[in-house]
């Protein structure tokens, strides 16, 4: 299987209110997992970095889409800084179809390349809805899969495979309960990313409470600053 680059998935950010019951507190968890992650979550970054982010996301939602261009490199660079343990769950929103197919592409990859089939279908997003507006959603699917490797019998036999058809219904239902509305939605260290209205617009809280840095309160966008200054203001405070 080919490596490819990691790159950036997305944001608009909704109250995730009773998700919490995703995080614990505190310590790392056993078998490689950060204290805010559970069996069975894709992640990349040390175990032990100062800020976890966990991302609710669909490869067919188009914010999520702009995230992947706009905001995941700030988190990418903290990965690579050793600042950030990034974590992404599935859900199925925008269309669906396209997005079940996709995780099931990259479920069908190597456990250690199911991030980078991720950002592959993030960058061919706008292929994937030109294409499904033509009727031809399923060749670019397979256009997809042979860039990422795969053969045509695998990635048919991919496309059929029951079990992972229902391990990805699974991580929806999942997400569901866990009191995700829309996509993409952020929990960092153990607190959902919110939107409220701040004294200049719509700005970024977490559990109720405004983020505010040096620079003052943090507005609600999905540039790459925005979330430089996101990723420092946790980390400092984690290490506060």
């Amino acid at each position: 299987m080919t490596t490819f680059t990691r790159r950036a998935l997305t944001l608009a950010a909704a109250t995730v209110g009773a998700v919490m019951l995703t995080a614990c507190s505190g310590g790392d968890a056993p078998d490689g997992r950060s204290a805010y992650e559970r069996a069975g979550d894709r992640a990349e970054g040390r175990v032990d970095a100062p800020v976890t982010i966990i991302e609710y996301a669909s490869t067919s939602c188009g914010g999520c889409g702009a995230f992947f261009n706009q905001g995941k490199p700030a988190i990418d660079d903290g990965v690579e800084r050793g600042d950030v343990r990034f974590v992404f769950r599935e859900m199925l929103t925008g269309q669906p179809n396209l997005a079940r197919a996709g995780f099931m592409l990259a479920r069908c990859a190597p456990e250690d390349q199911y991030l980078d089939v991720i950002d592959l279908l993030f960058e061919q997003q706008r292929a994937l809805f030109s294409a499904m507006q033509q009727g031809n959603a399923q060749g670019q699917f397979q256009t997809i899969a042979r860039t990422a490797g795969f053969t045509d019998e695998e990635f048919r036999a991919c496309m059929t495979n029951q079990d992972i058809l229902e391990a990805v219904e699974d991580a929806n239902t999942q997400a569901v309960r866990d009191g995700i509305t829309s996509t993409p939605s952020f929990i960092i260290n153990g607190q959902a990313l919110e939107i409220r209205s701040g004294s200049d617009g719509q700005v970024y809280a977490a559990d109720g409470e405004v983020l505010v840095d040096d620079e003052g309160e943090i507005p609600a966008q999905i540039d790459r600053d925005t979330w430089d200054r996101i990723i420092a203001l946790f980390k400092a405070r984690a290490e506060g």
